[in-house]
């Protein structure tokens, strides 16, 4: 089993920024790939960043140049730094990982709230 746990969600003004963390524990020898998704009120989730265990990373279209994933394999922890953040990025943001054989895991999830 994985288990994960985010932190570092708040409230913020356009333009602003936060960084989330999501520390895993558990099975962590057989994590894959670790990332954030996002779901804003009334809409599905939705991708917003992804690592993999080598390195190589995937970002939604809407997050790109703007947020940076990152992944420290000594901690467990992966991080999403998010910069000039927009009213539209307003979402709970949940930690992704998906390990073992093809198994996903997701954290409760952290409020972000960007005011305009």
């Amino acid at each position: 089993q994985v288990q994960l746990v985010e932190s570092g969600g708040g409230l913020v003004q356009a333009g602003g920024s936060l960084r989330l963390s999501c520390a895993a524990s558990g099975s962590i020898f057989s994590i894959n790939t670790m990332g954030w998704y996002r779901q804003a009120p009334g809409k599905r989730r939705e991708l917003g960043a992804v690592i993999t265990s080598g390195g190589s990373t995937n970002y939604a279209g809407s997050v790109k140049g703007r947020f940076t994933i990152s992944r420290d394999n000594a901690k467990n922890t992966v991080y999403l730094q998010m910069n000039s953040l927009k009213p539209e990025d307003t979402a709970v943001y949940y930690c992704y990982a998906n390990w073992g054989y093809n198994i996903d895991t997701w954290g409760k999830g952290t409020l972000v709230t960007v005011s305009s």
